[in-house]
């Protein structure tokens, strides 16, 4: 038979009285930070609540949203990761929020437990994340711990387990593989993300789509994978390029303008002219894009849009108790064409 946890129960899991404990939760004690730390590890792991939600028990607010990211190699700059960065600021601002930004790298095992210092202790209010890949344990572990949260992506279309905003990746790639099929182009390559990766999976979704519905049939050979680095898109590139005349593509779609870079390198060092022998498009839009040369054609994202977006809406349920509606939000994506796919002069047969 399932027995309630009580304030005793906490108090003999932490090793101090259950008045202490009150006190704690009521933020009357003045008991040191080791003390303190130690009573919420012990609510959080026996998972005490009353009639009031675990966040309204501590009765305060840090006013403090955490966010945290994988950090681009030394070499490489994030125009994206600014953008977000630079949007959340500002929609925290404006309500009198901060933002905590805290790093992780792939081979930390321990992104679970700083969540929970970060909110047990009440430095943060809540999380906005966005390193969302298949079996990531982050969003069982926040839903199950009650702690706020909003993503920034998805982990599949069906889950409507926690308030996101995600990009429809697919939709836009299948976008440039009917701009470029508009162009003459029927054999069009893509350089795509490892298959673990869910973003990739799901802009590679509209590689697929895209032919389908232009009635062509994708070759694999001309589907490339790697890690999204310009050396990646040069030596993909460089691979489709050497391919026979009867297979050899006429253009391709990057996963993100940094492959796409590689891309155009690879295939101007060929003595292939991009644009009008051949077509390049990029996924992000990033600020360098357009100052190519030539300039670029790429998948816009509204990012700043949507970090402002999901930082109302996590401070709104902090304020409220209740996520903004529509809960769940896939946005479009935008192709903005450019002289890297103008110009092409199809081969006569």
């Amino acid at each position: 038979m399932f027995k309630s946890v009580t304030l005793k129960d906490v108090a003999a899991k932490a090793g101090v009285s259950y008045q202490t404990v009150s006190k704690v939760i009521n933020n009357k004690a003045n008991v040191s930070p080791e003390t303190e730390k130690r009573i919420w590890d012990a609510i959080a792991d026996l998972r005490y609540t009353t009639n009031y939600s675990a966040r309204s028990l501590r009765r305060r607010r840090s006013n403090t949203i955490g966010y945290t990211w994988e950090p681009a190699p030394p070499d490489q700059s994030n125009p994206i990761l600014d953008t977000f960065l630079q949007s959340m600021f500002r929609a925290a601002e404006e309500k009198d929020y901060y933002l905590l930004c805290f790093p992780y790298h792939a081979d930390d095992k321990n992104l679970l437990k700083v969540y929970r210092q970060l909110y047990d202790t009440g430095r943060v209010d809540g999380f906005v994340i966005s390193r969302l890949n298949y079996k990531d344990p982050t969003v069982p572990y926040l839903l199950e711990r009650n702690m706020p949260f909003v993503g920034f992506g998805r982990l599949d279309e069906a889950d409507k387990s926690f308030p996101y905003v995600d990009v429809d990746g697919g939709e836009g790639v299948a976008q440039a593989i009917a701009h470029l099929v508009s162009l003459g182009h029927r054999k069009i390559a893509a350089l795509a993300w490892p298959e673990d990766s869910r973003v990739g999976n799901n802009r590679m979704e509209g590689y697929y789509q895209g032919h389908a519905k232009a009635g062509l049939m994708p070759d694999p050979r001309l589907v490339s994978r790697g890690e999204g680095s310009s050396l990646v898109g040069f030596e993909a590139t460089t691979r489709l390029l050497g391919l026979p005349m009867e297979i050899r593509p006429t253009a391709v779609v990057c996963m993100n303008d940094v492959m796409a870079i590689g891309a155009m390198q690879a295939v101007q060092q060929a003595g292939i002219q991009v644009g009008r022998d051949f077509g390049v498009t990029g996924f992000d839009d990033t600020p360098t894009a357009r100052y190519l040369t030539p300039p670029l054609t790429s998948i816009s994202q509204p990012i700043s849009t949507i970090g402002e977006n999901l930082m109302k809406r996590l401070i709104e349920y902090l304020e409220t108790g209740a996520y903004p509606e529509p809960r769940c939000e896939l946005v479009a994506p935008m192709l903005e064409i450019r002289e890297s796919t103008a110009g092409y002069l199809p081969a006569k047969e």
